[in-house]
């Protein structure tokens, strides 16, 4: 009976996890749509706001019965609030306005696992056995593959820029915060804390929004970036982040983290879907080298 419900909570945090790549995924093509018409961080601004406007009905009652503890680990909060909403997206789209989606999408996927696994091990003490290993270097050569489209030559010329790093940066503040989220407080439900998160962390955007808007010309508001502004409020934040925090809660920040690999090929087929790209045999292969090694790494030996 045990075994069977270690396995079913497994398979919940693994689908959990997938389906908030899913979702995330169409971020990196929604958001790459409108980088051009609304700066980066009224860009996250808004998105945050709008999750909050969406997540304060929902979540105001368990707040309520959660008030207590959150009040006694007030100072827990500001930093995975700070890491996982103030800067996490805003880095992304800083580096989204200097350098090309594949600098971005390499640097992104495949750093912030690499990053996870070190600090749960230096944090929370977790093991970093050989097939997790094993599991991590096949998930970073399918995304290798898939940017590189199988070529050397596309390898060779890629060079690092002040946009990558800044996106190596949002990559790490990411994987900080995957695992201060293994570290949540008992007696805080999910809900109540993604509600506080995503508070804190749009409140200390402030600064920077009103920063932006004296420097940076207005925004030409128009319905395509309204619905933009809602997918990334109500999908990209508060239906990602809760599945994502629910798995990492049943599989563990650096397990979980490995999952965010397949955000490009779930990029890669929306690209096919909606925008009508070609499907070659690199994205099959890819995808296959990915998959594999989240098997791997999610094997457990009895």
């Amino acid at each position: 009976m045990g075994k069977r419900k270690l396995f079913s909570n497994e398979f919940k945090g693994i689908a959990l996890a997938i389906t908030a790549v899913i979702v995330w995924s169409g971020n990196f093509i929604v958001a790459r749509g409108v980088i051009k018409h609304i700066p980066p961080v009224r860009l996250a601004f808004f998105r945050w706001a709008t999750a909050m406007v969406i997540l304060t009905p929902i979540a105001y009652k368990s707040f309520m019965a959660d008030r207590q503890a959150v009040l006694t680990n007030a100072r827990y909060f500001f930093l995975p609030a700070f890491l996982g909403v103030t800067l996490y997206n805003t880095f992304l789209y800083v580096a989204g306005h200097t350098i090309p989606a594949i600098n971005l999408a390499l640097i992104a996927t495949t750093s912030s696992p690499v990053f996870a696994i070190i600090l749960a091990a230096i944090i929370l003490k977790e093991k970093i056995s050989w097939l997790r290993i094993a599991g991590l270097v096949l998930c970073i050569a399918g995304i290798v593959l898939l940017i590189s489209k199988g070529s050397w030559q596309n390898l060779a010329r890629f060079h690092f820029s002040t946009g990558d790093v800044w996106a190596i940066v949002g990559a790490f503040t990411f994987a900080a915060y995957n695992v201060l989220v293994r570290k949540k407080p008992a007696g805080i439900s999910p809900l109540t804390f993604l509600f506080v998160v995503f508070g804190l962390g749009t409140i200390m955007l402030v600064p920077a929004f009103v920063y932006e808007r004296i420097v940076s010309p207005p925004i030409s508001w128009n319905l395509n970036l309204a619905l933009v502004i809602l997918y990334l409020g109500a999908g990209a934040c508060v239906i990602s982040y809760l599945c994502w925090n629910l798995a990492i809660a049943r599989l563990g920040a650096a397990r979980t983290a490995l999952f965010g690999n397949l955000i490009p090929l779930f990029s890669t087929a929306e690209a096919i879907l909606i925008l009508h790209e070609r499907f070659l045999t690199i994205h099959l292969f890819s995808g296959l080298l990915v998959i594999a090694g989240l098997i791997i790494a999610n094997y457990r030996r009895k």
